[in-house]
C-alpha cells in the first residue's frame, strides 16, 4: 500500500465511540449550532432520530447526512469545517448528495460562524502555524507540489481526459465531452495570446504538457515550459518526444523565480494558487520581467471572492490542510491592484469561467468514482478515496455557491 500522511490518525479517532454523558452533550451542542440554517435544506439522520434544518425551496440545495459514528460530532466540535471533512475521511458520516451538503453549509456560512469558535478556533491556530511552515519558498514549493502532483501520473490519468489538463475546462455546449471542453479551453487561451510561428511562449506551470504540445503543434510557436513536479516533468518530456516536438518545446524542471530571458508571450494556467500571498508581488514582477515590451500574458486562476480574502488569509480549510499544502487563492481585486501598482503590465480583460469549473469538477468526480477499483489497485487506501471524494465535492460546491471562482485574465507589457 502507498504510504501517506493520511494513514495517521485524526485527533478524534482516539476518542471513545460509546455514547455517554460527554458525547451526548457534544452531540446536542453541534445539533443546536445548526439551527440558524435558513437557506437550503439539511437533514441529519442519527439512528432513529431525524433533525431537519432550513427550507426545501425549489432550486435550493438539499441533502441528507447519515451519522455512522458518534465521533462525527466531536470532530466538528473540535475542528469545525476541517473536522467535517476529516470525519468524512474516517467514515463517520455519509450523504445522499455530498456536494449539496457542503453547499448548504457554504450558503449559511455567516449563520454558522459559531462552528469555527471555541475549541475549533484553538485548533485553527495550530493549523495556521503548520500552514505557515509550508510557505512557498523555493524548497517549500517543491515539497508542497510533490505532496499533491507526485501522487502518480497513473492516478491522475484515471479521471482526467486524454489531454491530461487538470484545470477548468470550457464547455461550448451541453453536449461537449470533457476532452472537447479541455481542448476548447486550450484553444481559447491560444487565441487570446494571438499565438503564431514567430512567437516564443513561456509557460509557468507545465502540468503534464498538454498546453505546450497543443500550442507548438497547432500554432507553430516555440514553447519553454517549467514545472517543479518531477512526475509532471517526466511525462511532459515523454509527450513532447512522442509528438516529435523536441525542436519546438523545451521542458524545464525549474522554479519560476529562477527563470531568465525575454519572451513574446506568457501563459500560466492555475499555477498562481501555489504562489502564496507573501510572494504574489514577486510573481507578477517576475512575469513583467520575463515579457518583452508589448508582450501578452494570459493567466487562468482559481480565485477567492474578494470579500472572503481576509478570512482566507487567516484560516486553514480542508483544502489547505489535506489537498494543497501551501496553497493560497488570490482575489481578482487583489491581483489587479498588484498588477497596477507593482508592474508595467496592463490589465486588459477578464473572462469568468466559474460555472464551467463546477461542471468540470462534477465530471472528474464521476470519473473518479467509476474507477475506484483502479485507484485501489494503485495502492491507495479507503481513507484516501474518501478524502478525494470530499475534495472534489467541496470544490464543486464552492464554485456553485460563488465562494471561489475561475478567471482567464489578459495582461500586456507596456
Amino acid at each position: 500500500m502507498k504510504s501517506s500522511r493520511l494513514d495517521t490518525l485524526s485527533p478524534t479517532q482516539s476518542l471513545p465511540d460509546r455514547p455517554g454523558l460527554l458525547s451526548g452533550w457534544i452531540r446536542a451542542g453541534v445539533l443546536a449550532r445548526l439551527k440558524p440554517i435558513r437557506h437550503g435544506h439539511l437533514t441529519i439522520v442519527d439512528g432513529d432520530s431525524f433533525h431537519t434544518y432550513g427550507t426545501a425551496s425549489d432550486g435550493s440545495p438539499r441533502a441528507t447526512v447519515r451519522v455512522l459514528d458518534p465521533r462525527f460530532y466531536a470532530s466538528i466540535a473540535l475542528l469545525g469545517s476541517v473536522g467535517a471533512g476529516e470525519s468524512y475521511m474516517d467514515g463517520y458520516w455519509t450523504s445522499d448528495s455530498l456536494t449539496d451538503a457542503v453547499r448548504v453549509i457554504a450558503r449559511n456560512r455567516r449563520a454558522l460562524a459559531s462552528m469555527e469558535g471555541g475549541v475549533s478556533r484553538a485548533a485553527g491556530s495550530a493549523y495556521r502555524f503548520l500552514h505557515w511552515l509550508r510557505r512557498n519558498t523555493r524548497s517549500g514549493s517543491r515539497r508542497n507540489i510533490r505532496e499533491h502532483y507526485d501522487l502518480g501520473n497513473d492516478f491522475f490519468a484515471l479521471f482526467l481526459d486524454e489531454t491530461m489538463m487538470y484545470s477548468c475546462a470550457y464547455f461550448d455546449s451541453d453536449e461537449s465531452s470533457l476532452q472537447e471542453a479541455s481542448l476548447s479551453k486550450i484553444e481559447r487561451i491560444c487565441r487570446k495570446l494571438d499565438l503564431g510561428p514567430e512567437d516564443h511562449l513561456l509557460e509557468i506551470g507545465t502540468g503534464w504538457g498538454g498546453f505546450a504540445v497543443h500550442a507548438a503543434s497547432r500554432h507553430g510557436c516555440r514553447v519553454t515550459t517549467t514545472t517543479v513536479s518531477e512526475e509532471q516533468y517526466r511525462l511532459a518530456r515523454e509527450r513532447v518526444r512522442e509528438r516529435g516536438l523536441e525542436d519546438r518545446v523545451t521542458v524545464l524542471l525549474r522554479d519560476y523565480r529562477d527563470l531568465e530571458g525575454r519572451y513574446d508571450k506568457l501563459v500560466s494556467i492555475e499555477m498562481i494558487e501555489a504562489v502564496g500571498y507573501e510572494f504574489l508581488d514577486g510573481y507578477f514582477r517576475k512575469c513583467d520581467e520575463l515579457l518583452k515590451p508589448g508582450g501578452r500574458m494570459v493567466l487562468q486562476a482559481i480565485t477567492i471572492a474578494d470579500e472572503l480574502l481576509d478570512q482566507a488569509r487567516n484560516s486553514v480549510d480542508f483544502i489547505k490542510r489535506h489537498i494543497f499544502p501551501g496553497s493560497a487563492l488570490p482575489a481578482v481585486g487583489q491581483m489587479r491592484r498588484i498588477v497596477e501598482d507593482a508592474t508595467r503590465l496592463q490589465w486588459i480583460e477578464r473572462e469568468d469561467l466559474t460555472a464551467h469549473y463546477a461542471r468540470t469538477l462534477r465530471i472528474w468526480r464521476e470519473r473518479f468514482l467509476r474507477r475506484l477499483d483502479d485507484v485501489r489497485a494503485l495502492g491507495y487506501s479507503e481513507r484516501f478515496i474518501r478524502m478525494w471524494e470530499f475534495y472534489l465535492s467541496y470544490c464543486e460546491a464552492g464554485f456553485l455557491e460563488g465562494r471561489i471562482g475561475n478567471s482567464q485574465i489578459i495582461l500586456e507589457r507596456r
